[in-house]
């Protein structure tokens, strides 16, 4: 009998990022973090930004997704929508953190709101990806 696996695919606005095949994946939705296994139920859910795994075997992959959706489909079909998303290989602990620093330049030089309301996400995406770089980096030591 052939092992079941699910047949993930990851789209953001800008392009489609990934489709795989993994045992696993474990994604940060608004009620809290969830693994999906071969053979859920359906399931639809709204994802916050945090970090998106999957698992082949024994390698895990890491992705870090600004808020969207997660779509468990019949027949381990899994579909990630999400705004946008980095994948721990691709990130760039330089730019995160020039990026850190600018969003806090101008959270403490500007008094427009919406200009603020737009520094302090970039300020959390940088901060999320650089958790996850960090995070990547210390497994792939190990």
């Amino acid at each position: 009998m052939e092992k079941e696996v699910l047949n993930i695919t990851i789209i953001s606005q800008e392009r489609q990022l990934d489709t795989v095949q993994a045992d696993q994946i474990t994604a940060p939705t608004t009620e809290g973090e969830i693994t999906v296994l071969p053979g859920h139920i359906p399931l639809f859910s709204r994802l916050q930004a945090g970090e998106l795994r999957y698992k082949s075997g024994s390698e895990e992959t890491s992705f870090a997704i600004s808020k969207g959706f997660i779509d468990v489909g019949p027949d381990n079909q899994v579909t990630v929508l999400v705004d946008s998303a980095v994948a721990a290989r691709e990130i760039s602990m330089e730019k995160a953190e020039a990026a850190m620093r600018a969003a806090q330049e101008t959270m403490a030089q500007s008094q427009d709101q919406r200009e603020l309301m737009m520094a302090e996400a970039s300020l959390k995406a940088a901060l999320l990806e650089i958790k996850i770089a960090q995070k990547t980096r210390q497994a792939s030591r190990m």
